[in-house]
């Protein structure tokens, strides 16, 4: 038997799907480290969206024993449409949505899904794992729902020079040592329930990038479930991926994103300010904070992705629904 052939009728059943863009050695690593299912779970299939890889990334890739699908974009359509393409066919009981720049061990799913497995957590619609970097120290990657005051807090440095009396909606005080229920767990690893998932209409493709995930958990929230992090599992994380290539665009999609979350979770006034707060003050705090660096290149990623964002103008109205 193969090892990603079922194990029984009542094996619970998981789709992983992975978008790439350029991500070159790293998702084939990431594919090479996708543990064989055990007893507990199937893997039904695993799902790569490329989104119009311009490296060689798929290359070989067929070689690898995984029931391995592959959808070929001929253009980049974000993050979140491609892994609502990734889940559009899923059958599984489960869904991860994994970065290419992950590497998994033998608890990274088996853990998560056993847990999810149990009768007194039916009500938890997604969990998430200890994500680690190379030295294997947590990294951390839990947050709260955001509010207004954490994003203003963000845009003008508050968060970092005041961290007590305006704490990020990252949840960098605690060290991730232990399981708890949290707001979100980051979109790395993110395992939801399949019906879920289907009944909050996936991703919001609005977001190209950045804070779909951040949106969703909001929604699985809103709809009643929880959200847990487990810190019995881990894997491997590098963090940054293949957006440290574009830093100026990575600005201007994040920015972006931020004010269409703003617009269609917040009061349309406190979006309005956000989103004057970002395009009038914001960028003059970036550049500031580069110039006390000394950092030329800081400077002009920050001019090049407020260039995006003003030419975009106005990209957030879609947002309020």
């Amino acid at each position: 038997m193969s090892p990603h052939e079922p194990h029984g009728s009542s094996c619970p059943s998981l789709d992983i799907v992975i978008v790439n863009w350029n991500a070159g050695e790293q998702l084939r690593a990431c594919l090479a480290s996708i543990p064989p299912a055990e007893s507990g779970y199937v893997i039904e299939r695993v799902v790569v969206v490329d989104n119009a890889s311009s490296d060689n990334s798929l290359d070989g890739l067929d070689l690898l024993d995984l029931p391995l699908e592959i959808i070929r974009n001929t253009n980049n359509r974000g993050f979140g449409a491609a892994c609502n393409q990734g889940a559009a066919d899923s059958a599984a009981d489960y869904l991860l949505f994994l970065n290419p720049d992950t590497r998994l061990d033998g608890s990274s799913l088996s853990r998560p899904i056993s847990f999810m497995q149990e009768e007194r957590n039916a009500d938890i619609g997604v969990s998430g794992i200890r994500l680690v970097d190379e030295q294997g120290i947590a990294c951390r990657t839990c947050t709260r729902l955001p509010t207004p005051r954490h994003f203003f807090a963000q845009m003008v440095g508050l968060d970092k020079l005041l961290p007590r009396r305006f704490p990020s909606h990252f949840m960098n005080e605690w060290d991730h040592s232990n399981s708890q229920d949290v707001d979100h767990v980051m979109g790395a690893f993110y395992l939801i329930r399949t019906p879920i998932f289907r009944q909050l209409n996936g991703f919001d493709e609005r977001f190209f990038v950045y804070v779909e995930d951040l949106d969703l958990s909001w929604r699985v929230k809103e709809a009643g479930h929880r959200i847990y992090f487990l810190a019995d599992a881990r894997a491997y994380h590098k963090g940054g991926g293949t957006s440290d290539q574009v830093k100026a665009a990575r600005l201007f999609y994040s920015l972006r994103s931020r004010n269409l979350f703003g617009f269609k979770h917040f009061h349309w006034s406190t979006a309005t300010f956000l989103m004057m707060g970002t395009l009038l003050i914001e960028p003059f705090a970036r550049i500031a904070l580069a110039a006390a660096k000394r950092s030329p290149s800081g400077i002009k990623e920050t001019l090049a992705g407020y260039a995006a964002l003003w030419s975009a103008w106005p990209p957030w109205k879609t947002a309020n629904r």
